[in-house]
């Protein structure tokens, strides 16, 4: 029966509907358009099919496995409001067929499908589950009533109206709004022959019936590239993993005692293709190329910075829109598993810069997302960072938390990631940072601290070592905040490790000075082993050390071009034998000789000049003697793994201590940082035996003098420096020197 043969009885199709309704349609206004569109029964037996179609010639509806008509439907409103009249005992089944230009476009009507949330799907809204943000929200491939479509949730519950636009719509609000669920604050479509690969985002009206900008999918798994701005559905990423026995592996054993040599890289300008117009290489390319460069360089992991979604490069990914989507700079999802399944094949771990301290205010963002202040707080001195110009999470709100947390484990659960940094830690902990008296507000005792950003670390550290066991959290926090690293039972946060921050700009200030002056600042490296243990450290040094103004790390350092590399190698040297896991930022490992800039290749071109390939090849012995010398790490964060010989020689601003393993090993490292060679300088050692120089960063090889020790030193029975065993040295200028003995090194007794 079509609509021009109303049965006795019936109102007319057009009369069937409320014209308020229609005009509300039409003008993508309706916050319940399932009660509008689809269809709907107006008598017994008889059905009006309502649909809004603003494109084609003739509209008509056909059968739901063939094409033979069932019903023309008629325009009931000038911009494409149309009504189909059926005769049905039951709820009918139809396609929607649109003539356009003498073509049929043949598709599914999505309101004429129930609900795609389950109730399980509510349940788990409700209750915040975590893993609700990337199983249930987003784009995803779905089945619902036997079709084939896209599943699209999104939380937006202070919205009047939400509707999905994309590519496969014009952008038309009006085509595809989106069915509430109050209760939970979700709105929800399904659409039928959609599939992964379509651009889209919401168009989303306020509570009171404004316009909020166009908005991407704050968990959409994939996005277009700056200046573009949609988000793409994908679904999670489907790649077959190869890597079971590192994740097993990972998960045995404390990290704490464990070689952790973390390379700091920025994935797009680490190495481009200059003869393909200086492009970034993929995720693929970087699997090939930089994965065996770190692993030939003997690191344990490589620490990227961000590379969830962010629409500014520099930005450096600091500043991302979506959380949940790897960057499309290097490729597609799959491709960035390809890429994390060969760093775990090399033996290496993947760290994330993670960022769940500010967002940025760009429009199709997070920011004012539903018309009002939903992810972030209202009140500015709460809710906005003058420093970065960006927005603050309202971690006490439920919703976001949980937003947050869920982002943390997808990237560990989805990803197989090992681990995350989380950035500016120091300014999620003080509701008063970097503020004045009265642009900040007190916690409900009156105090500074910030009770909500507390209870989101602590919880977001206990899902994320329950969840992935072997990963570990680092925090990059700047202040002396108690118990960062201990766990969340003991009072602490619950990070695995802490950056430490004190510890980077005492030493960079001390080898930065001329050797003349150091004496005077004797205390600038021995005043971090006051507080060496009161976390698990990592010495880090840093993107942040080499960008701003400050310089490259080799242009710190004072004298002559002889003297500079001299004192990079020692303060290297150093570092490596110091407690406390390391990071080194890409092309430190070289002497990078200008400051970092994100948009152009490290210059490895300066590894044909030996002073540089000198500085690289002692990283790489330094790493892979850090690893393979238990003393040297195994008791990076314990008191008991450390012993100062020599603190006091300020005179000669000479430096000696050892390290202890768990078992029978020893190295004693020896610091000279003048530029003036001292023989026979006795040092105190705390067992005898023969210490085997495993490190002089003096070697010729190095670019060094090639002063040394011919290859270690015997103790002799002459008490020094509190110990009964002595060993005598010729100390190179500018130059540590990593003796061992015991365990994997040297013969012991």
């Amino acid at each position: 029966m079509t609509v021009n043969e109303a049965p006795q009885g019936a109102a007319s199709a057009s009369e069937a509907v409320d014209r308020g309704a229609i005009e509300a349609i039409v003008a993508a206004a309706h916050g319940n358009p399932f009660a509008v569109l689809g269809p709907h029964p107006v008598a017994p037996g008889i059905w009006d099919v309502r649909l809004f179609v603003p494109w084609g010639d003739a509209i008509e509806l056909v059968g739901y496995h063939d094409d033979a008509a069932i019903a023309r439907a008629e325009a009931v409103h000038p911009s494409g409001f149309h009504i189909a009249r059926i005769a049905a005992k039951e709820r009918p089944g139809y396609r929607i067929r649109v003539m356009k230009d003498g073509f049929g476009h043949v598709f599914h009507d999505p309101y004429a499908l129930g609900s795609a949330l389950a109730d399980y799907d509510i349940a788990a809204i409700t209750h915040s589950n975590v893993t609700v943000y990337y199983y249930i929200l987003g784009a995803h491939p779905s089945t619902h009533g036997g079709l084939t479509g896209l599943r699209i949730l999104v939380w937006a519950p202070s919205a009047r109206n939400v509707s999905v636009i994309g590519d496969f719509n014009d952008w038309d609000g009006r085509r595809h709004p989106m069915r509430s669920h109050p209760s939970v604050g979700v709105w929800e479509l399904f659409v039928p022959g959609l599939e992964a690969g379509v651009h889209y985002k919401f168009e989303i009206k306020g509570i009171h019936g404004e316009s909020v900008p166009q908005k991407a999918d704050p968990v959409a798994f994939h996005a277009e590239h700056a200046p573009a701005t949609a988000s793409i559905a994908h679904g999670l990423p489907r790649y077959e993993w190869n890597d079971a026995r590192w994740l097993k592996n990972r998960a045995e054993g404390d990290d704490r005692n464990k070689p952790i040599s973390i390379y700091e890289c920025h994935l797009g300008s680490w190495r481009r293709k200059p003869e393909e117009g200086d492009r970034r290489l993929s995720y693929r390319e970087l699997a090939d190329t930089l994965v065996p460069y770190v692993r030939e360089m003997g690191y344990t992991h490589i620490e990227m910075l961000p590379i969830t979604e962010f629409p500014f490069d520099g930005s450096w990914g600091y500043q991302p829109v979506s959380l949940f989507a790897p960057t499309c700079r290097f490729g597609r999802p799959e491709d960035f598993c390809y890429f994390v399944d060969k760093v775990h094949e090399a033996g290496l771990g993947l760290i994330l810069d993670w960022v769940p301290a500010h967002f940025p205010n760009d429009a199709h963002g997070l920011a004012n997302f539903d018309g009002t202040h939903l992810y972030e707080h209202a009140d500015p001195r709460q809710g906005f960072h003058q420093d970065w110009g960006t927005y603050i999470y309202n971690y006490g709100r439920q919703e976001v938390q949980a937003f947050l947390i869920a982002n943390a484990r997808f990237w560990l659960d989805q990803y197989h990631l090992d681990g995350l940094r989380v950035d500016a830690v120091a300014s999620m902990l003080y509701l008063d940072y970097s503020r004045k008296a009265d642009e900040w507000v007190p916690n409900q005792y009156g105090g500074n601290e910030n009770l909500e950003a507390i209870a989101f670390l602590r919880k977001m550290n206990e899902v994320s070592y329950r969840a992935a066991p072997g990963v570990m959290t680092i925090a990059e926090e700047s202040t002396s905040w108690s118990g960062v690293s201990k766990p969340t039972y003991d009072g602490g946060l619950g990070f695995g490790f802490k950056w430490n921050m004190g510890w980077m700009h005492d030493t960079l200030h001390y080898i930065g000075q001329d050797p003349v002056y150091r004496s005077h600042n004797h205390d600038g490296l021995t005043f971090g082993l006051v507080y060496a243990f009161s976390e698990n450290f990592i010495l880090p040094i840093s993107h942040d050390e080499v960008v701003h103004g400050k310089g490259s790390l080799i242009a710190r350092m004072p004298g002559d071009d002889w003297q500079r590399f001299a004192n990079l190698r020692a303060y290297l040297g150093f570092m490596f034998a110091h407690p406390g896991k390391k990071l080194l930022f890409m092309g430190c490992e070289f002497a990078q000789e200008r400051e970092w800039n994100h948009d152009r290749s490290l210059d490895w071109h300066l590894l044909d000049d030996p002073k540089h390939k000198g500085i690289q090849s002692l990283v790489r012995d330094l790493n892979w003697a850090y690893r393979d010398n238990p003393a040297l790490h195994e008791r990076d964060c314990e008191s008991t793994g450390f012993r100062w010989l020599i603190g006091d020689d300020r005179a000669n601003s000479v430096f000696a201590f050892a390290r202890f393993s768990l078992g029978d090993g020893v190295a004693v490292a020896v610091c000279n940082f003048t530029p003036m060679p001292r023989t026979s300088y006795r040092v105190g050692v705390p067992r005898p035996g023969f210490y085997r120089e495993a490190v002089n960063t003096d070697a010729s090889g190095y670019g060094g003098s090639n002063v040394g020790n011919y290859g270690g030193a015997h103790s002799e029975d002459v008490p020094a420096h509190g110990e009964a065993q002595s060993i005598v040295l010729t100390l190179p200028p500018l130059a540590t020197l990593i003796l061992i003995i015991g365990a994997t090194g040297g013969e012991g007794d």
